[in-house]
């Protein structure tokens, strides 16, 4: 048993991550739009208007800025592992180092789940965009290939959705520094869409919209807050980014708590002028801000946006790869997963072969399966690396009380307490079928450890 709470050393897990080595290329503006690339996408597009028609009305405002504190305080203790263990895996490799190898192997196992199906879910959201796009121009591709079977009458295979899936694969492949630089421009690309559709629409901002402003009460605004929370989903994947970072101990807080604040900015400022430009009740559709556009006859900016949103997503799809591939690289380094996961290409300084079976992996799960029932399971796992990290951080500051490190979570233990018991709060609201279905994940994951991880590790080496 002794063996299931066995810890990896700080120096050794930093002496790892020297000898199969990744490139330290990305700097603090990187890390920065490569978390604004993967939070801002699909949540800003979509269920800025599905909460409010849903749940909070007008006051998704308030939904936004809660759903942001209870992702700070998370955000907070990403940032103080990442500047003192700035090697990839996040949650994974942070429980490694503080709550032993069992857990740890579940919380990589739980997020490898969270990364898959988010990448694959964001990639099916693409392709409606994408169809969506082509349709304005006539252009139609068949119904056998325009989605998964049960997803529409007649689908057999989503083509565009498993297709865009394979070219970022390509594209992160490459190296992590022209990956990156995509990213980058595309990103600023589309916060100058978000900003187009703020400047815009706010001429056409009617106070009366905003009436009544919390039509379900405070009960309306919490469930906003459960819903817009998985908005902000991804901005831990920069934690995983942290063994490429050229001064991961300043970069990595500024990095994280610097694209939470932006995210922020631009989630309330969209859900101010959405619901004041149409009443809430009528934002209960897949793209509310074209919809809201339209509305008001500026027809073309819709079509604007509409590009926009493809583009963003698009981005939301290279961060995910990014995080799914550098958490199972950490795994295998550690031997918890098969080799050819930390095998890492001599020229691009990448784990080429990992990138491909991730890439393989999702473009089948996006092609064949209707993600409908699917996508809580994101929210489900993202929340339990929250609750785990928030307690592994006064874990850490017990354990190792002096560690020289570039940012520490303020009022330890009473931050951490409160993220963890917020993070419980919104995991319970969730539906059973979800919770079913983690569990039955996390079941297969104990199976999996104990058949093949914990012999494997290769801290059996050393214990």
């Amino acid at each position: 048993m002794s063996s299931l709470f066995r810890k990896k050393s700080l120096d050794q897990l930093m002496l790892e991550s020297q000898t199969k080595r990744l490139s330290r290329s990305l700097n603090t503006f990187d890390l920065i739009l490569l978390g604004i690339g993967c939070v801002v996408g699909t949540g800003i597009f979509v269920i800025t208007g599905v909460a409010a028609a849903n749940d909070a009305g007008p006051a998704i405002i308030i939904s936004f800025i809660l759903a942001a504190i209870a992702c700070a305080l998370a955000a907070f203790c990403y940032a103080e592992f990442s500047s003192s263990i700035p090697v990839s895996g996040s949650v994974y490799t942070y429980s490694y180092a503080t709550l032993g190898e069992f857990l740890a192997f579940l919380m990589g196992w739980d997020l490898m789940l969270e990364y898959v199906i988010a990448l694959s879910a964001v990639a099916s959201g693409w392709s409606s965009y994408f169809q969506s796009l082509l349709s304005g121009f006539g252009l139609h591709i068949p119904k056998a290939l325009s989605a998964a079977p049960g997803a529409a009458d007649g689908a057999v295979f989503n083509l565009p959705g498993a297709l865009i899936i394979l070219l970022i694969t390509f594209i992160v492949s490459r190296g992590v520094k022209e990956s990156t630089k995509l990213n980058n421009i595309i990103v600023l690309i589309k916060i100058a869409i978000v900003l187009l559709f703020i400047i815009s629409g706010f001429a056409y901002v009617k106070p009366e919209n905003w009436t009544p402003f919390m039509p379900m009460g405070f009960h309306g605004v919490i469930a906003g807050a459960a819903t817009v929370f998985f908005a902000y989903l991804g901005f831990d994947a920069i934690a995983n980014a942290s063994e490429e970072v050229k001064n991961p101990q300043k970069a990595m807080p500024i990095g994280i708590i610097g694209a939470l604040g932006v995210c922020t900015i631009l989630y309330i400022g969209v859900s101010f002028v959405l619901t004041g430009m149409v009443h809430y009740t009528k934002l209960n559709v897949s793209d509310p801000v074209a919809f809201a556009l339209q509305v008001v006859g500026l027809n073309s900016v819709a079509g604007i946006i509409s590009a926009g949103a493809i583009i963003g997503i698009t981005t939301v799809l290279i961060a995910l790869v990014y995080a799914q591939v550098r958490l199972t690289f950490a795994m295998s380094r550690d031997g918890l997963m098969p080799k050819i996961f930390s095998n890492v290409h001599p020229k691009s300084k990448t784990p080429v072969a990992n990138t491909w079976l991730t890439g393989a992996v999702a473009s089948c799960i996006v092609g064949f399966v209707n993600l409908s029932t699917l996508a809580n399971l994101v929210s489900i796992g993202t929340l339990a690396a929250f609750t785990v990290i928030s307690i592994a951080v006064i874990v850490l500051r017990k354990k190792h009380p002096n560690m020289n490190t570039a940012f520490k979570v303020p009022f330890v233990p009473v931050l951490p307490i409160i993220s963890a018991v917020i993070c419980m709060i919104l995991a319970f609201t969730l539906k059973w079928e979800t919770w079913r279905a983690f569990l039955i994940w996390i079941v297969i994951g104990v199976v999996v450890y104990f058949t093949y991880a914990r012999r494997k590790s290769h801290l059996n080496e050393t214990h």
